[in-house]
């Protein structure tokens, strides 16, 4: 896919293709903070995944004039690094409850699963902006 094609915005409320690849590293990055690291993200690493957490307007702005590669780079960074986490802990972790959304318990398979949803998810919605690709 092209720069411009990677840019494509159906409309003033829509994301775009870059900006959905990026999320999907922005989640799954979050989500290794949260349940490998225990902790939030920092000001560094908001600074740098913001936007692709947020997607919306911020996402509109600040992602794009990327190369497929560059997001395929990306993704690859941050699925090997929960590929090496997921190697430090056994099957065991996946049941371990915590405070998760609203302050309600979840497990760490519950956690995950998000990640993957959230994925497939925006997965649909590439699709659907290929299929209207106008450039």
């Amino acid at each position: 896919m092209s720069k411009d094609q990677l840019d494509f915005l159906l409309d003033s409320e829509s994301n775009s293709i870059g900006a959905l690849l990026l999320h999907f590293a922005a989640v799954e990055y979050a989500y290794q903070v949260e349940t490998f690291e225990k902790r939030e993200l920092n000001e560094e690493e908001i600074r740098v995944w913001g936007a692709a957490l947020d997607l919306g307007k911020e996402g509109q702005e600040k992602i794009k004039g990327n190369d497929l590669i560059f997001y395929l780079t990306k993704m690859e960074q941050v699925r090997n690094r929960t590929l090496d986490f997921l190697k430090s802990v056994n099957d065991d972790w996946l049941y371990i409850e915590e405070q998760f959304w609203y302050n309600k318990q979840a497990n760490h398979y519950f956690m995950w699963f998000h990640v993957f949803e959230d994925e497939i998810n925006h997965r649909g919605q590439i699709r659907m902006i290929r299929k209207r690709l106008s450039v």
